[in-house]
């Protein structure tokens, strides 16, 4: 599980792979993210990135791979790629969850319409084909 502080001052835990996870773990080590309340992703000096680095690294990336700047691939891009797998796959609810847009308001229906840690933990490993400890068995041959 990974913390993660928002906008809004929101934090919530969110399910990762161990792979992820691993990957992490080594980048705050070799970048001198040691405390938890350090920022994780840091230049090599250690100054933590910032959404304009994000922005920067993308625009590069496009230079190198024209297919990513011709379908304007960016970090939101993922996201939103992400939450629409997530959906089709196992539902509004999850989707909502998976993205932490479990505590805002909208439509009467949304009120109704919930999943928690078990679900999306369950969504992360069928996208990542990597088991989860919070991740329910699923039948492949069905959505959710």
């Amino acid at each position: 599980m990974l913390l993660l502080r928002e906008k809004g001052g929101t934090v919530r835990w969110q399910p990762i792979s161990l792979d992820l996870a691993t990957s992490l773990a080594h980048h705050a080590i070799v970048r001198g993210a040691v405390l938890p309340t350090d920022s994780l992703l840091r230049y090599r000096n250690g100054t933590a990135l910032t959404s304009r680095r994000y922005d920067h690294l993308w625009h590069r990336i496009g230079q190198h791979l024209p297919w990513v700047a011709a379908h304007g691939i960016t970090t939101h891009w993922l996201r939103h790629t992400t939450l629409t797998w997530v959906e089709r796959h196992f539902g509004y609810g999850t989707a909502r969850a998976y993205a932490g847009h479990t505590d805002t308001t909208g439509p009467a229906t949304t009120t109704y319409i919930r999943a928690d840690l078990q679900a999306v933990a369950t969504a992360l490993a069928a996208m990542t084909g990597q088991p989860h400890p919070l991740a329910q068995p699923i039948d492949s041959h069905r959505v959710v």
